[in-house]
């Protein structure tokens, strides 16, 4: 018999591998950072003792939420300006509030309060994209969560670099620092088409080439960027990004809410990823982005967030919840992304879309021990038919009872382990009363 760290004993087990396979009375064996194995009750007490034993009666257990796009340290600009459309909300107030505000302290202690609501919500990894990265990489670090991260590179100057340049070098610097650390991985970011000219984007490709990482951007968010954009290059920006040589199975777009047939076929072709974040375009009248289509294309799709500024929380079963409603407002069709498939994209596919898909993501021997326990004994999970009906459609991020990242307890019966979150909002409340007065100013 085996001895191992962790058993968690007696729950639902929603593995989210390649069968989707689900085990009643099941348990699962974590031994370090890794998932030692994974059976009914019965198979995982034959195998292996326990030198910790965790109870998951009335618990569905199940991967932890990958949250495949957000802003993490913009939790300090939550409710800033809300109900206005995207190229006003961006160049009028938050812009003009990062220029005035975001310095190391905002970026720490945003991102720490990020870190709390997304374990509070059973997230165990996120793809951030922001200023003074290495302070969001060091809370995530510090929170015990798994992160993908790069600083975003304008051709303008930001709060953290004056330069292209700078915000390139910044990147090294995070690949070089970061190097072989279990939990914070990094991309190569440049903003967006529209904030960034070909000789940037080139650049930031090249960067990302040369250590064989992640390369992304927003992407025809609206249809106003789409046009700007067609106009601009005289091509589509999906056909302008393939001459670049920017198109391959590294590449990942966040929102594509204007994708058409060609550009879902350039797309496909090339094995790009998406992050879907139908909250936040819908509350910046984006559009809806084609996702059914994207799958039927075989494009992996991830979920995520966007920031706080434009959601606003950090909840990935609210972000669930209405890409399965708002794929069968599109298609008028209420059997298109059912609740099994979009699950598979806040667990499964939004892995394979960070690249993460041989680590994290499922429940299976080898893996990561990334898991959340959701806690089933409540009026609105009950009764219970079909879990997976239950996550997207009727659960909540305040339903996450425990949450278990590379192995180490991150929260334990709602209570968090890895960050004190009283001192985490009093920060940033202090930090909000700043803004404030720089925007009265």
């Amino acid at each position: 018999m085996q001895e191992v760290d962790t058993i968690i004993s007696g729950g639902r087990i929603l593995t989210s591998d390649e069968a989707d396979s689900i085990i009643h009375d099941g348990s699962i064996a974590i031994d370090g950072n890794t998932v030692a194995g994974v059976g009914t009750s019965e198979e995982i007490e034959a195998q292996f003792l326990g030198r910790r034993i965790i109870g998951a009666r009335d618990c569905l257990v199940m991967p932890g939420l990958i949250n495949g796009h957000t802003h993490a340290a913009m939790t300090c600009f939550r409710g800033l300006a809300d109900d206005m459309e995207l190229m006003d909300w961006l160049n009028n107030y938050i812009f003009p509030a990062e220029a005035r505000n975001v310095d190391p302290e905002l970026a720490y202690w945003g991102s720490a309060l990020a870190c709390a609501e997304m374990i509070q919500s059973g997230t165990t990894t996120f793809c951030d994209m922001y200023l003074f990265e290495d302070e969001t990489a060091q809370v995530a670090r510090q929170a015990g969560m798994r992160c993908l991260l790069g600083e975003v590179i304008f051709d303008f100057p930001s709060p953290s670099t004056k330069t292209p340049e700078e915000g390139l070098a910044y990147t090294r610097m995070l690949i070089e620092k970061w190097t072989d650390d279990p939990l914070v991985n990094i991309v190569v970011e440049p903003h967006a088409l529209y904030t960034c000219s070909p000789a940037v984007i080139k650049k930031a490709k090249a960067l990302a080439d040369e250590y064989n990482l992640p390369f992304a951007i927003h992407l025809l968010e609206n249809r106003g960027e789409a046009q700007q954009l067609e106009e601009r290059f005289g091509m589509k920006a999906t056909r302008f990004l393939q001459e670049m040589g920017c198109l391959d199975e590294r590449f990942i777009a966040f929102h594509c809410v204007c994708m058409d047939e060609e550009d879902m076929k350039i797309f496909a072709d090339h094995g790009c990823k998406v992050v879907h974040n139908p909250e936040s375009n819908m509350k910046l009248a984006s559009g809806i982005a084609p996702v059914a289509g994207m799958l039927e294309h075989g494009i992996v799709v991830g979920l995520g967030t966007d920031g706080c500024a434009s959601n606003n929380n950090l909840d990935m079963f609210d972000e669930m919840g209405t890409a399965a409603r708002l794929a069968k407002v599109e298609r008028l069709d209420p059997t298109v992304l059912p609740a099994k498939t979009v699950t598979g994209m806040a667990t499964r596919d939004g892995a394979r879309v960070l690249g993460m898909g041989d680590s994290v993501g499922s429940l299976k021997r080898g893996m990561r021990a990334d898991i959340i326990m959701i806690d089933l004994n409540k009026p609105h999970l009950t009764p219970l038919y079909d879990e997976y009906s239950h996550i997207v459609y009727a659960a909540g991020g305040s339903d996450v009872k425990t949450v278990i990242i590379d192995g180490r307890i991150v929260m334990e019966d709602r209570q968090l382990l890895t960050i004190d979150e009283d001192d985490v909002m009093a920060r940033v409340r202090e930090i909000a009363e700043r803004v404030k007065k720089s925007l009265e100013a």
